[in-house]
């Protein structure tokens, strides 16, 4: 999909998105949601902050906390609505990144807490930044755009309270280039002889019937972590998911193997994966072959220990790098057929990751369970007999079936007609649709991936086996209806509050279920493909006291840290709400 395609795509994406009058608020989320699915943020929430503090502006549109509370993304979105490529000015992009800069900074001297209501959303997101701000790793500050960057340097880093905050911008071309997993056109270029005073010694193999060339080398700690520091997460854009986190089990021992036993590292660690568009070979001192430079650098397989070299070097200044080498495999591409070379960056990164964790959303897409649903998605019609929706079994087939059977204008367009992205539902969402109804909202609050987790659990037996019968035309009829309840909920929601939009619309259609879901024919939503006036305002009604309710329970702590707590779902299924309006037609 071209880039102009694809930008009018993500505009109907914030369009369709009924009832929100802050379409700025909406695109940062379309956008935050990508990240979160490119592995590039943590589970992200909207947040909206505007305001003038003594003589400096103010701005936040959203943010997102790791779940070791160690790490944090905070996001402004400047939006302007256009179908056509249009560019951005760097000094505008530099005046959101100073609001948001002064949000933070604001944050953690504790001004912004005195001068703030403590029942604004963004008050608990102020309180925890002050509290926490001394144990954060790594803290990014993102513009989101629609519009083009013309230049595309890096922004420099800055500093705040002793941390230094990373700047990065997700303009509509970046954003386009994750979405198709096509390769960073940003020109990432190392010279060795500069970052490690010599060329990196290596073993050279070319082959003149592939389309790549390959070399082994190792590289010096030091020139890892200088690397690292100077172009951050976009070394790693090419990566199927980038570093979130320094605790778990292999990054601890990355640490440990760093302070302890540097010499060993090399013995101990895998290495890293590098694919880049050109390398120079010269000659070593010792009259061998050498790595000079290499252009268009990425890390598809190493995130973890870069970065981990990276923070651990930030957190013990002591630790001795000297003696630390990375084993690296470079791939350097020579294909001329960009489209293939794209494939064959993706097909590394992915093939490259396998030894090591994967979402298991991505493992469980041969499960008979999504194989039926996507059958059923493409036999099924909607009433009208021509639309129909699109269960996504695997990462990205939406697309590629868009590609495929897209092959003119025409034909395209007509795609779209019949099944828009609107009525696309990945494993995932359909997770959370699920669970919300059957009232998990504290599951649905864990993330993406951990729900997905906890779903397909609540599915097995102790064999493993699932335990629930393959779906049938009835029941994925069922289904789709309680997606498009929890669309519709998400979009009355959305404009009725600033943050943690995605936790009251969990726990709403929770308190539906609870409280009338016995009484609500699913087969009229199927057949009107949207729920009526009279139960939207029930849901609007409801909504406000549901979110009373989180922030009153919350007592002080993060409204997102505490739904994720059956505790959080106790207290909201027992309170008490508004009675139910006569003359729902969805009831029974």
């Amino acid at each position: 999909m071209e880039l102009i395609d694809f930008l009018c795509q993500t505009q109907n994406d914030v369009r369709t998105r009924e009832g929100s009058p802050f379409a700025e608020l909406t695109f940062a989320d379309v956008v935050m949601q990508h990240m979160s699915e490119f592995g590039m943020t943590f589970d992200p929430q909207i947040c909206h902050y505007s305001a003038r503090v003594g003589n400096a502006n103010l701005r936040l549109s959203g943010f997102a906390i790791s779940e070791e509370a160690d790490q944090l993304d905070l996001f402004v979105s400047l939006y302007s609505g256009a179908n056509t490529i249009q560019p951005i000015a760097r000094d505008e992009i530099i005046g959101a990144f100073e609001q948001c800069m002064q949000f933070l900074k604001k944050c953690v001297e504790g001004r912004l807490l005195s001068t703030m209501d403590e029942s604004h959303d963004a008050y608990t997101l102020a309180l925890t930044i002050k509290g926490s701000y001394a144990n954060l790793d790594q803290i990014r500050i993102y513009v989101l755009t629609d519009r083009q960057r013309q230049t595309k340097g890096n922004f420099k880093s800055r500093e705040i309270g002793g941390k230094i905050v990373k700047l990065e911008v997700m303009d509509i071309e970046r954003l386009h280039r994750h979405w198709s997993e096509g390769k960073p056109r940003d020109e990432l270029i190392v010279n060795f002889e500069e970052v490690s005073g010599s060329p990196l010694p290596c073993v050279l193999v070319q082959d003149s019937t592939a389309d790549y060339d390959y070399a082994l080398t190792a590289i010096p700690g030091e020139a890892l972590r200088f690397i690292y520091e100077k172009y951050g997460p976009r070394l790693l854009e090419a990566n199927v998911r980038s570093f979130l986190s320094v605790t778990g089990k292999v990054n601890k021992g990355i640490k440990e193997t760093l302070i302890n036993k540097p010499e060993r590292f090399m013995a101990y660690n895998n290495g890293i994966v590098v694919v880049t568009d050109e390398a120079r070979i010269g000659k070593t001192t010792e009259g061998g072959p050498g790595i000079l430079w290499l252009k268009g650098m990425q890390i598809v397989n190493g995130g973890q220990t870069t970065a981990s070299i990276y923070f651990t070097k930030r957190k013990n200044n002591d630790i001795d790098l000297s003696r630390v080498r990375v084993p690296a495999k470079v791939i350097i591409l020579r294909s001329d057929n960009t489209v293939a070379e794209e494939a064959l960056i993706s097909d590394v990164s992915r093939y490259a990751n396998t030894q090591n964790r994967v979402n298991l959303s991505d493992l469980s897409a041969n499960k008979p369970f999504h194989i039926e649903l996507e059958k059923l998605s493409w036999k099924v019609f909607c009433p009208d007999s021509e639309g129909r929706w699109f269960y996504e079994r695997a990462a990205g087939s939406y697309n590629t079936m868009l590609s495929r059977e897209g092959t003119t204008t025409a034909k395209l367009r007509k795609l779209k007609d019949s099944i828009p992205s609107s009525r696309k539902i990945t494993k995932t969402e359909l997770a959370k649709y699920l669970n919300a109804w059957d009232l998990r909202p504290h599951l649905v609050s864990l993330g993406a991936q951990k729900n997905f987790e906890r779903f397909m659990d609540n599915m097995k037996q102790e064999d493993g086996n699932l335990v629930i019968p393959l779906p049938d035309v009835a029941t994925y009829k069922a289904m789709i209806a309680k997606a498009i309840l929890f669309k519709k909920t998400h979009s009355l929601v959305r404009p009725m509050f600033p943050a943690f939009q995605a936790n009251v619309v969990a726990y709403l259609v929770s308190v539906l279920s609870n409280n009338i879901g016995h009484r609500i024919k699913l087969e009229r939503i199927w057949e009107k493909q949207d729920i009526s006036t009279e139960l939207r305002h029930q849901l609007t009604t409801w909504a406000k006291e549901v979110n009373d309710i989180l922030h009153h329970s919350s007592n002080g702590r993060m409204i997102s840290e505490w739904a994720k707590r059956q505790e959080c779902w106790d207290t909201i299924r027992t309170s008490k709400y508004s009675p139910v309006n006569d003359g729902i037609p969805e009831l029974r």
